[in-house]
């Protein structure tokens, strides 16, 4: 039996989320039956439930260039003998009305919401992330090259929610955030300004060992589920409140296995510039 947008409504008010910010980290195979209407139905949902929706818009191989010799600063999670992997075009210039976007690493909820007349991008060549609703503009406004998180640190301000929809924490972007707070300097890697020529920009690393947080939030966590798709609601201020607590205090909490490169230089502090 298809997933009506009625049924979507239903949930929305049911975690408590109408009119509500909302950060939505999301599979679409979750669900594992069919949605009427798609992936708009969902959309639709959260914006008749009068919610702000904002999403990850990453586009990380599309905009990242090659660092030139003096912007490569140590314990920066990465080995310049081996970058030439994460290079796209050197003549790539990026601009919030671009609907570049990673398709798979993003997923397709995200891909939708960008293609919208009334979405909000953030001004982050690497890891924008995009809104739409009454409180876009407030959420997104802030975010730049160096200040990667600031629509989720306005997110906490909105009073706002984490939705992680058929996911687990591993791709909670939020926990960069807390990482941030408790004292780590952001990585930094490379595009182009509007002129062509290559300058920093934020962003988070290894996310993987973010899993291990699992029991130090997990009282903070709302779950429900619609269709077999598992959503698991958490309030923004108080996790990262939490998460930075306990990554002080356990900073090997985040490491995902041995030998993660991002892993050992987030844990030693970030890069050294």
């Amino acid at each position: 039996m298809a997933l009506m947008k009625n049924d979507f409504i239903r949930a929305i008010k049911i975690a408590g989320l109408s009119g509500k910010c909302v950060c939505v980290h999301s599979s679409i195979k979750s669900f594992q039956e069919e949605i009427k209407g798609g992936v708009d139905t969902i959309i639709q949902a959260f914006i008749e439930c009068g919610c702000t929706l904002m999403v990850p818009t990453f586009s990380f191989y599309a905009f990242t260039v090659k660092p030139t010799a003096n912007m490569r600063p140590e314990q920066n999670g990465v080995d310049y003998n081996r970058i030439d992997f994460l290079i796209s075009n050197q003549k790539n210039i990026y601009n919030t009305s671009c609907n570049e976007i990673d398709n798979e690493k993003m997923g397709i909820l995200p891909y939708e919401i960008l293609k919208r007349k009334d979405r909000v991008r953030g001004d982050h060549p690497l890891c924008s992330f995009t809104a739409i609703g009454p409180f876009a503009r407030d959420l997104i406004k802030g975010q730049k090259n160096m200040d990667v998180f600031a629509p989720l640190r306005e997110l906490a301000l909105f009073d706002g929610f984490v939705l992680l929809m058929g996911v687990d924490l591993n791709r909670m972007t939020l926990l960069h955030l807390a990482e941030q707070m408790a004292g780590r300097k952001m990585f930094l890697r490379w595009v182009n300004d509007s002129a062509g020529n290559p300058v920093y920009a934020e962003t988070g690393g290894c996310s993987e060992g973010f899993i291990n947080l699992e029991p130090y939030l997990s009282m903070f966590e709302k779950q429900i589920f619609v269709g077999k798709s598992k959503w698991r609601i958490y309030n923004v201020a108080k996790v990262l409140k939490q998460a930075a607590k306990v990554i002080m205090a356990i900073p090997e909490i985040t490491r995902c296995k041995e030998n993660c490169l991002r892993c050992e230089d987030a844990i030693k502090g970030g890069p050294e510039i």
